[in-house]
């Protein structure tokens, strides 16, 4: 057994051993701790496993507030936060408490250090610039930074500090988790913010890099801008899921270089073609690099953060670079990332009286095929607000006269192009083609392995498409599920 093989089993004992021997034995009969995600133990009511694909009560009887003093009497102490855990773990036991403040209920959730989750972006993390990764939560961003942690100070032999708000990136206790490699850890106590810690990391340690968690006060910002300042290489997430969310938090725009607005004189703002006031960078941002999220394993990448928030702020489209873990393979692309479909080409869009930097961001946001065109010959949809009509009248009539759609928004906000831009997403099927060689593959599965074959979500129209197809080769097929995952199950069943 090598050493990691010794500290799962370590931790899964860990584990075990805080539970009443009960639950404890009927945990071990069940088995697949591997995909064991929390016990929850709440008074008067039965203990419940919860797996990645199943629910399962472990007993009739409910939970008695002795049973939860006897897992509370095996764990760390409950912090301000009513969270717990235990020591060289990343287990994390939160409570819930009634009015006078007495424990009456347990989410026991267990905590594991997965090793290779930065593959698709190694190469980012081992170079010398600094990065923020944005993501909702639940897409593994601690996970991410618990392992740059090991592989910049195992691998690369880099003098690493993990500021550990939470302990949620080197577990609980004195002794930090061995999945943040020969890195060290500060903790963040009650009484002491986060950004003097960050700081303190800096002035007394000497760090190369610097990882924090969860970026998301201003204090906190301009600490990190201190501290690059000052040399130090930093690996940070912060509140959002994209880059449009820095851009309109006050808060956190410090980060990508903050945002001002800015009064051209008339010949500059006609020779840039926008309105006289807009909005620019003010300083070079704190981080260099920006990764996005969007789902695990699926990271969209700006090597240059400064260049993409020019660009944004200028209403110039910006792609990304996406990469896909999968199957041990890194897909890259350098554009948005589709499957089993092709774009012949884009909607094009002719803005009436509509800000374009919000368009441009509504279409980045919501990754749609839509273009800004400046003639009106050339475009498919005339975008306007609804109070331009009278004013426009003799361009909407135009545009009737050509045969192009005329599309309305209540306001000239983002909320409400992307509104917009999410139906023109959602009727989007006229320009999709399908990818047939792609769509042979699935059919040939079915054939070789004679078991069912379930295709990706898709439009209606594509649905339709694929289920034509497939009804070619003679085999059964049906349309399952609900939008907006609906989708194409292949039988190996003769129709």
């Amino acid at each position: 057994m090598n050493e990691t093989e010794k500290q799962k089993e370590f931790e899964k004992e860990a584990f075990l051993g805080i539970l009443t021997p009960d639950i404890r034995e009927k945990l071990s009969e069940i088995g697949n701790f591997d995909s064991l995600i929390e016990v929850v133990l709440d008074l008067g009511r039965p203990p419940e496993a919860r797996f990645t694909d199943r629910n399962v009560f472990l007993r009739d009887e409910p939970i008695t507030k002795e049973e939860i003093e006897f897992v509370i009497s095996r764990v760390g102490t409950f912090d301000r936060d009513n969270r717990a855990g235990i020591e060289r773990t990343l287990h994390r036991i939160s409570a819930i408490r009634n009015r006078r403040g007495e424990i009456i209920g347990l989410t026991c959730r267990v905590g594991r250090a997965i090793y290779g989750t930065i593959e698709p972006i190694k190469d980012i993390i081992e170079n010398d610039k600094s990065i923020l990764l944005l993501g909702k939560p639940g897409v593994g961003k601690t996970t991410l930074l618990r392992e740059a942690a090991r592989v910049l100070s195992v691998e690369k032999n880099q003098r690493v500090i993990i500021v550990d708000t939470s302990n949620e990136i080197a577990g609980d206790g004195d002794i930090p988790h061995p999945g943040i490699g020969k890195a060290r850890r500060m903790q963040v106590p009650f009484d002491k913010a986060q950004e003097d810690v960050m700081i303190e990391a800096v002035e007394n340690h000497f760090p190369e890099v610097i990882i924090i968690d969860e970026i998301g006060r201003t204090e906190e910002a301009k600490a990190c801008r201190t501290i690059a300042e000052r040399g130090v290489r930093l690996i940070g997430t912060a509140h959002g899921t994209s880059i449009e969310n820095l851009l309109v938090n006050p808060t956190l725009q410090d980060l990508i270089g903050g945002i001002a607005a800015v009064t051209l004189g008339d010949e500059e703002a006609g020779r840039r073609g926008t309105q006289k006031t807009i909005l620019e960078r003010k300083s070079p941002p704190t981080f260099q690099v920006l990764i996005e999220i969007r789902e695990r394993g699926v990271f969209a990448i700006y090597h240059d953060l400064a260049e993409t928030v020019d660009a944004l702020l200028r209403g110039f489209p910006v792609n990304p670079e996406i990469r896909v873990a999968g199957s041990g393979v890194v897909q890259k692309s350098n554009n948005s990332l589709v499957y089993e479909q092709k774009t012949e080409n884009r909607v094009k869009v002719f803005p009436l009286g509509i800000n374009t930097s919000y368009l441009e961001r509504g279409i980045h946001s919501v990754r749609v095929p839509v273009e800004i065109v400046r003639d009106l010959s050339g475009a498919d949809v005339l975008l306007t607000v609804k109070r331009k009509i009278k004013k426009n009248r003799d361009v909407i009539n135009a545009a009737n006269r050509m045969g192009i759609n005329v599309e309305l928004v209540e306001k000239n906000s983002l909320k409400s192009i992307k509104e917009f831009l999410r139906r023109v997403k959602r009727n989007f099927t006229g320009r999709i083609i399908l990818d047939y060689a792609k769509l042979e593959e699935y059919v040939q599965r079915v054939f070789d392995t004679g078991k069912m074959v379930e295709l990706p979500p898709a439009s209606e129209e594509i649905l339709r498409q694929e289920k034509e197809f497939v009804e070619r080769y003679g085999l059964y097929c049906e349309i399952v599920g609900l939008e907006p995952n609906r989708r194409l199950v292949i039988y190996p069943t003769k129709r």
